[in-house]
């Protein structure tokens, strides 16, 4: 028997299966069969929730099934449920990203810190070695690691944005070897941005944390905004702190319901 909790961040959404007291048993099959929004029960990333040397370890996939390092929403809506569960304010967790920490942020939102940006070509990764500030592609976007992959443009009206056509084929830009997520933020206040997301392996989600952090960052980078900025997304408000000890990210988080995954339903997407 799998149970599961449904969750989003801001529209970003997940399910996220405790594996603390039982082994997971997640394949790529099972996962893009829990991943269909018609035939499954429909994410943006599954995360399974593990025992580790931390108050617990995170294990992230995409919808196709692949695996992701990081995602900081979904690691927001964990932290906020292991707090509600322990009753504790902070948390420290651990991804493959590295050890993330966490705490209650007050009004019922969470903050996540989710590291140090990963700003040398080497590090996002690109294929090879350029000044990661503006990457020489049509636009003169930049590039993040944020424990995974980012490519943000700066744009006039990130509304205007042909984002599935545009998204979908910058994902798999050659200058990005394990592909990327790509943003297009415009400027509409001082240190207020608007972003639209397209995720690798996902494909268009109403919001995506670490997408935000790496082009808070960019957005430093490149003196349009502060280190501190609010970040308007397709499902809501997020905001992004470049402290000294990482990038901190805050919002709201939702658990939707919980659920049972049937035998018949295991037995033929396995």
């Amino acid at each position: 028997m799998i149970t599961f909790e449904k969750m989003h961040g801001l529209g970003n959404d997940f399910v996220v299966i405790d594996a603390r007291k039982v082994a997971d048993g997640l394949s790529p099959e099972l996962v893009t069969a829990i991943a269909d929004r018609h035939r499954g029960v429909g994410f943006d990333q599954l995360a399974v929730i593990e025992k580790g040397t931390a108050d617990a370890h995170l294990v992230f996939y995409n919808s196709d099934g692949s695996m992701s390092a990081a995602c900081g929403n979904a690691t927001r809506c964990i932290a906020r449920k292991l707090m509600d569960e322990t009753g504790r304010d902070a948390l420290t967790l651990t991804t493959q990203r590295g050890t993330l920490y966490a705490r209650d942020a007050g009004n019922g939102l969470t903050s996540v810190n989710m590291g140090q940006p990963q700003l040398d070509w080497h590090e996002v990764p690109l294929a090879q070695e350029m000044d990661t500030l503006e990457l020489p592609i049509e636009g003169a976007p930049t590039a993040t690691g944020m424990g995974n992959p980012h490519c943000t443009f700066f744009v006039e009206d990130a509304e205007a944005i042909d984002l599935a056509g545009q998204g979908a084929k910058l994902e798999h830009h050659p200058l990005y070897p394990e592909r990327t997520n790509v943003q297009f933020a415009s400027i509409i206040g001082t240190d207020h941005l608007r972003m639209r997301v397209w995720e690798r392996g996902v494909g268009i989600t109403l919001a995506s944390g670490s997408s935000s952090c790496a082009t808070a960052v960019a957005a430093a980078r490149r003196g349009l905004t502060g280190r501190e900025v609010r970040i308007e997304l397709d499902g809501g408000s997020i905001w992004i702190n470049w402290a000294e000890d990482g990038v901190w990210m805050t919002g709201a988080t939702m658990t939707v319901f919980q659920g049972v995954f049937t035998d018949a339903f295991l037995k033929v997407s396995k």
